[in-house]
């Protein structure tokens, strides 16, 4: 029989592209790697799906539907790898639930995981995170129902027919049968990632090896930059703010995520009012009550979030500064950031920018993936890095931001999803209004309704890649708002994607606001099929 290709919405400027099952993905990954299109900037295989990540400018969603569906899939490329051996001990918070779902005894759920061989198929979700196959069939249960906040790192786990080790702290929702000493994505190894696609894997049980007999993990070979004694004083951050940029592209292939910053419009005008390149790292404060003493004449500016802006000068003065503009600081001057009263995250640049070190290229600080600089906190002292900087932008009004009085609407684009949701569910979705939960951070904004969105059925979905404003619906039916550090993969159902001329206004919500969501563009979620 011949498979078919799919193509369903993503956002503005992204495809996913169904396909019969896992070979078929890997021979359309294949494919596309040795005739990448132009205009196509990431490719992010799963279990059946390839996202593709395109610019309109270059290559209309036409034209890459139709050169997509002429690739030649035929072939299929032999993948060589290593094997290496995890040692797991069973304790795990689900392998009860675990076995009572797979019919058997908690101790038949330990022989079956460690006398069956894993193959890394693809990877996802996180730094280091491998979703591996398995050859033997009886591992197939489902997610749980809602997503736990935090899973600890090492946590070996199930979920379909895939097995995983979580690579670093972060909120997940497959089964938990166990934990490993190992790390899984460690900088200072020569190959970050312990696991890469093809390698396999035979998982040891700690209890009946003994401890002793596996080596300890190697330490960390990594150096941090050691504390400055002199720039920028911290003097109080109420919670840490991050060194961001526009992100680090080009590093899904090793599980990373662009990350950034929340709203990249306002960093982007942060840096021009001091004459920066858009490029340059700055630091994003989440809900103000930040303050900074400046020990030499610096020029810095803040925008995004509208917090008032105090100076006081070392003469024992204070004098407003205006938000948006060059902010010229004297030796011995502080800048106070009160609480916003519209947005959530300010920016404040520096000009000639901060000493920081990039991370794969970058200084984003990526929460989920625990990649880049440390947060800041009070008692920090924060390096100029006296980069070259040109004349400085006196730019236009600033975008009308989000608080949680009015409600606020936000375009999104159905789909690629929106077939597992009842008629009623997608009227759910979009007429309802929605309010910010204080669960919400850099990895997703979660939403409560009154009413929950209905599925038409419990089927698990395979893991596929997700995108920036990704609206996912786990079984909850309280549906989450994929932000700057989501994961690359995820097991939920995608109903809706933000549009782009959005995202930055999605990423400035603060915790209360209320929101309503309006479909906007081509709504079919799928938009074409051919048969190979």
């Amino acid at each position: 029989m011949p498979e078919k290709i799919r193509f369903r919405p993503s956002g503005s400027s992204a495809i996913l592209v169904e396909l019969d099952g896992l070979q078929e993905t890997l021979n359309l990954l294949d494919a596309l790697r040795a005739h990448l299109p132009e205009g196509v900037r990431d490719i992010v295989p799963a279990a059946r799906t390839v996202m593709v990540d395109y610019d309109p400018a270059i290559i209309s969603h036409h034209a890459l539907t139709q050169l997509i569906s002429n690739l030649d899939l035929s072939s299929q490329a032999v993948r060589h790898g290593e094997t290496f051996e995890i040692p797991v001990t069973y304790d795990g918070e689900d392998l009860r639930e675990v076995a009572d779902l797979l019919g058997c005894t908690q101790a038949e759920v330990i022989r079956h995981h460690t006398e069956a061989t894993f193959t890394v198929a693809f990877t996802g979700f996180a730094p280091g995170f491998a979703y591996m196959t398995c050859d033997d069939p009886i591992f197939n249960v489902p997610r749980r129902s809602t997503p736990r906040v935090r899973i600890p790192a090492g946590s070996v786990a199930l979920a379909g027919r895939f097995g995983g080790v979580y690579p670093s702290d972060s909120p997940g929702g497959w089964q938990l049968i166990g934990r490993t000493p190992l790390k899984m994505w460690d900088l200072s190894r020569e190959r970050a990632a312990l696991l890469t696609p093809g390698d396999r894997v035979r998982f040891l049980d700690l209890a009946r090896m003994g401890a002793s007999k596996f080596p300890k993990p190697a330490k960390s070979l990594s150096k941090k930059r050691p504390p400055a004694k002199d720039g920028i004083h911290v003097i109080r951050t109420d919670r840490p703010a991050l060194y961001q940029d526009l992100g680090r592209g080009g590093c899904s292939g090793q599980g990373v995520s662009m990350s950034g910053a929340m709203d990249r419009e306002s960093l982007r005008r942060a840096n021009l009012a001091v004459g920066n390149p858009q490029t340059e790292g700055a630091i994003e404060i989440a809900f103000g009550c930040f303050e900074l003493r400046a020990d030499r004449p610096v020029t810095v500016a803040v925008t995004g979030a509208t917090c008032p802006l105090t100076i006081r000068t070392a003469g024992g003065q204070q004098v407003g500064a205006a938000h948006g503009e060059a902010i010229a600081l004297d030796e011995g001057d502080e800048l106070v950031l009160g609480f916003p009263d519209r947005g959530s995250r300010s920016y404040l640049a520096l000009r000639g920018g901060f000493a920081v070190d990039p991370v794969l290229g970058s200084v984003s600080a990526d929460t989920l993936a625990k990649i880049g600089p440390d947060p800041i906190i009070e008692g920090d002292m924060l390096v100029p890095a006296g980069r070259h900087a040109n004349a400085v932008w006196l730019g236009g009004p600033p975008p009308q931001l989000p608080d949680d009085k009015l409600p606020v609407t936000l375009d999104v684009i159905l789909g690629p999803r929106v077939d597992w949701f009842t008629p009623n569910g997608v009227e759910t979705f979009l007429e309802q209004e929605w309010v910010v939960t204080p669960e919400s951070s850099r990895v997703g904004v979660r939403l409560a309704g009154p009413r929950t969105i209905e599925r038409k059925d419990d089927a698990e979905l395979p893991s596929e890649a997700t995108v920036l404003g990704a609206i996912q619906v786990p079984h909850s039916g309280q549906p989450v708002l994929f932000a700057a550090d989501h994961p690359l993969t995820g097991g939920y159902p995608v109903i809706a994607v933000v549009a782009a001329h959005h995202l930055d206004l999605a990423g400035q919500l603060p915790i209360g606001a209320r929101i309503r969501f309006k479909a906007t563009g081509d709504q079919n979620q799928i938009v074409g099929e051919t048969d190979r």
